[in-house]
């Protein structure tokens, strides 16, 4: 039995799957799937490439709003675990019209709601920010249930940005961004902290533990 200080097993392929905008389908569920959510320009794509141990796999951008559908990248670990890593569109960017918000809205819905292999949501947000009124909505419309034969979801909260503070706010700034019961973790796009406790995280709600 592998003691559970084991280190994680590394990514060993990492690919982009498939993407869906509104009015389009993504393809039928194979295997376990977390998505990723967050505001605008919060570090998602930054984020999800440090899980991939990809540089540039996640398209990045300094322009807020830059994911415009729903994409899935492949990985496979050194475990031999399988898992689509899920980039969702980043809400909260006022400069996009309000008919394209508004197709995104049953494209978002029906994916979280529906898609019967989602196992978990990793909420981002940023550390100097912690979750705001977009982000608790979005929380409450997770916890509301699914219509899909799923077991419940896993919600993840990681404060990104860290590397933004001085050393000794870090840790206060990561608790204070931190919910009753879900506590942030911090995560550095600089320096890669965080990525270890995440991948923990993610194994668990998919039932591959370390």
């Amino acid at each position: 039995m592998e003691q559970k200080n084991s280190p994680v097993p590394r990514v060993v392929e990492a690919d982009f799957a498939a993407a869906a905008g509104p009015g389009g389908e993504l393809p039928p569920p194979t295997f376990p799937e977390v998505a990723f959510a967050g505001r605008s320009n919060v570090g998602k794509s930054t984020l999800m490439n440090a899980l991939l141990q990809r540089k540039n796999l996640v398209r990045t951008s300094s322009t807020p709003g830059c994911t415009r559908s729903v994409n899935l990248f492949k990985a496979r670990c050194s475990d031999g675990l399988e898992l689509f890593l899920v980039d969702l569109p980043g809400f909260g960017y006022a400069r996009r019209s309000k008919g394209e918000r508004a197709g995104w809205g049953p494209l978002l819905e029906g994916y979280l709601q529906r898609r019967a292999s989602l196992r978990a949501v990793v909420l981002l947000v940023d550390v100097r920010r912690g979750p705001e009124e977009e982000e608790i909505q979005l929380l409450d419309f997770l916890r509301a249930g699914s219509q899909a034969d799923r077991p419940p979801l896993s919600i993840i909260l990681v404060a990104t940005k860290v590397d933004k503070l001085p050393l000794a706010q870090r840790k206060p700034a990561v608790q204070k961004a931190s919910l009753p019961g879900m506590p942030a973790l911090g995560f550095s796009g600089v320096t890669g902290d965080g990525i270890e406790p995440l991948w923990r995280k993610i194994r668990k709600a998919i039932g591959v533990e370390v």
